[in-house]
């Protein structure tokens, strides 16, 4: 039986033109900034996000860390949205590592709007109050469904930053996500950022590795934070080369990953048992509430019908659309579920 896993698109696998890329990379120590292929890859994602520089980093949890880490010290504290990944499953790094206290803001949609930033700032004369460092955003968010922050929403947040001298951090791991699905380039997105981290291993296929962009001089310090944390690379050009064909041949096709969440998230919402926000399925991710049965066993039996899913809660799911799942999976997606309800209902 093929198996259809909607559990991530961090599932993705390499193609074989990206892997003909990693094997005939050419190679030197990242280490001592000796890797042409990293060398490239920091230079082409700095050009797309419009920084200065980029440093190249195993995941994007590293990424999100040493850009909190290079913006903000002990005491200090990041305004972030109360379901953002840098602060629901991150383990605690900023807190752990670098003495960084989180606030968390409730959302709309994972949208924080300009107000409520305003509003969280601490005063900077207040001994009583960690000072505020850094305004964090996540586009697309994750835990709200693939949901594109507006640009007009960011731009807002932005001219509040600027007008308390902070800085904001965007974990952008599927910002090419919210750029195709905008129209927009990923410049005008990390516009509003100091610094940006994007995901290669979830929609463009790579095997391993995120960017994280930013001044020089940030940059500078996150690389030195890399090399504390264990993760300077060697010939890690190898990794690099599947980051620089996926830039060049997989960006436009995510409009694809796109549809058929949409159609998936369509199909779903005509099944009874089913209860989904159509409005927030804008990207790759479909998020739904099951209203007869419990989301584990409803995993569970998908997944011996041969489709894998992710659990969120008692009763929530979450399917991710990616290259390898075609409309004919989809179409067999639905087929299962269907099924399932009514084995369960």
């Amino acid at each position: 039986m093929t198996i259809i896993d909607l559990r991530s698109d961090t599932v993705t696998m390499p193609t074989a033109e990206m892997r003909r890329a990693m094997a005939e990379a050419e190679l030197g120590d990242d280490v001592f900034g000796e890797d042409p292929t990293v060398n490239r890859l920091q230079e082409r994602a700095a050009d797309l996000m419009g920084k200065e520089a980029a440093l190249f980093v195993p995941s994007g949890t590293m990424g999100n860390l040493l850009s909190l880490l290079a913006l903000a010290g002990s005491g200090q504290e990041v305004i972030a949205e109360a379901g953002s990944h840098v602060f629901l499953y991150e383990g605690g790094g900023a807190a752990a590592l670098g003495g960084i206290q989180i606030r968390q803001l409730p959302g709309s949609a994972g949208v924080m709007s300009a107000e409520q930033v305003r509003e969280a700032i601490r005063p900077a004369d207040d001994p009583h109050q960690p000072p505020t460092a850094v305004i964090c955003v996540e586009d697309t968010h994750n835990q709200a469904g693939g949901v594109v922050w507006p640009l007009e929403s960011l731009r807002a947040v932005q001219a509040v930053a600027d007008e308390h001298g902070i800085a904001i951090h965007m974990d952008g791991a599927r910002i090419f996500n919210a750029a195709v699905a905008q129209g927009v380039s990923t410049r005008e997105i990390a516009a509003v950022a100091d610094t940006v981290t994007f995901c290669l291993s979830k929609g463009l296929a790579a095997p391993v590795g995120s960017v994280l962009c930013g001044s020089a001089t940030v940059i500078s310090r996150a690389r030195r934070w890399r090399k504390v944390l264990g993760g300077g690379w060697r010939e890690a050009g190898v990794l690099a080369a599947a980051g620089l064909w996926a830039l060049d041949h997989l960006v436009d096709r995510l409009a694809e990953d796109h549809a058929n969440a949409r159609t998936l998230a369509e199909g779903l919402a005509e099944l009874p048992g089913i209860e989904i926000d159509l409005g927030r399925v804008q990207t790759n991710i479909v998020r739904f509430q099951l209203k007869t049965t419990t989301a584990p066993a409803f995993i569970e039996a998908c997944r011996r019908h041969g489709v894998l899913g992710g659990a969120n809660g008692r009763h929530g799911i979450r399917f991710v659309t990616h290259l390898g799942v075609g409309m004919s999976d989809v179409q067999r997606v639905l087929a299962v579920c269907s099924r399932v309800l009514g084995e369960l209902g």
